[in-house]
């Protein structure tokens, strides 16, 4: 039974229950939820009041319907972040409690396209580092990231481990100093072989990631694209608004 508050919509009383259970692992991630039956004697509440809760987790992204099998609880999102803080991935998946790595694909200097010479403020054919990586959180794949980065920049990068941090490489080994990105977003389907590469069915939902990142002398000294997979991540964005 679940002690009602004035004012507050039953079925959300008995979503933030669910959540809770969720949170402190009393049902824990990919376990099946009760049936609504069930929750219905559990809560003492009406199978309606039951499905709108359900139906709220479900937006959320806590939970998820399989056709037959029943409810089972999602695997967490990963917050990627749109502020005025620069996180790296292995960041947000060290807030996100994961263990992050990447598997470098490939790792190659190649001359710099039209394109990509005005996207990094080069001339076209100077040299450009190009990394490809398949980034995990855990043990999944949750991203494919393709770098460019001016050669100037880091010399000797293709020379270096880089199944870490990029970021922290370039400011700790090349002594970059990071301070802007500009990012776009756009929503895709993904092909058969990103969906491989990703472990995920052709045709899923997912975003394609654009960013060029700046020094504090604001000059571009990487333009990435990402693949990130639309089933584990959620976009957060923090505005502020000046008064006048």
């Amino acid at each position: 039974m679940i002690n009602k508050n004035p004012g507050t919509a039953l079925y959300y009383l008995i979503k933030e229950k669910l959540l809770e259970l969720i949170k402190n692992e009393t049902y824990q991630v990919g376990s099946q939820l009760p049936t609504e039956s069930e929750l219905c004697q559990m809560f003492e509440v009406s199978r309606t009041t039951i499905r709108l809760a359900l139906q709220q987790l479900e937006i959320d992204g806590k939970i998820h319907r399989v056709q037959g099998k029943g409810t089972f609880v999602s695997k967490p999102k990963i917050n990627e972040a749109l502020s005025q803080n620069i996180k790296s991935f292995s960041e947000q998946m060290k807030d996100a409690g994961l263990v992050s790595y990447s598997k470098v694909l490939s790792l190659d200097v190649i001359p710099a396209y039209f394109s990509l010479a005005q996207a990094l403020e080069i001339k076209e054919d100077d040299p450009v580092i190009k990394l490809v990586r398949l980034r995990y959180g855990g043990t999944e794949p949750l991203q494919h990231s393709t770098s460019f980065i001016p050669w100037k920049v880091a010399p000797s990068l293709i020379q270096e481990d880089c199944s870490g941090s990029l970021f922290q490489l370039l400011r700790t080994k090349f002594e970059v100093d990071i301070y802007r990105s500009v990012e776009s977003i756009e929503p895709i389907i993904t092909n058969q072989t990103m969906s491989e590469l990703l472990n995920i069915p052709a045709g899923s939902p997912s975003f394609l990631l654009e960013s060029v990142t700046y020094t504090t002398k604001d000059l571009p000294i990487e333009l990435s694209s990402s693949v990130v997979r639309g089933d584990r991540s959620k976009f957060v964005m923090e505005r502020y608004y000046m008064n006048k």
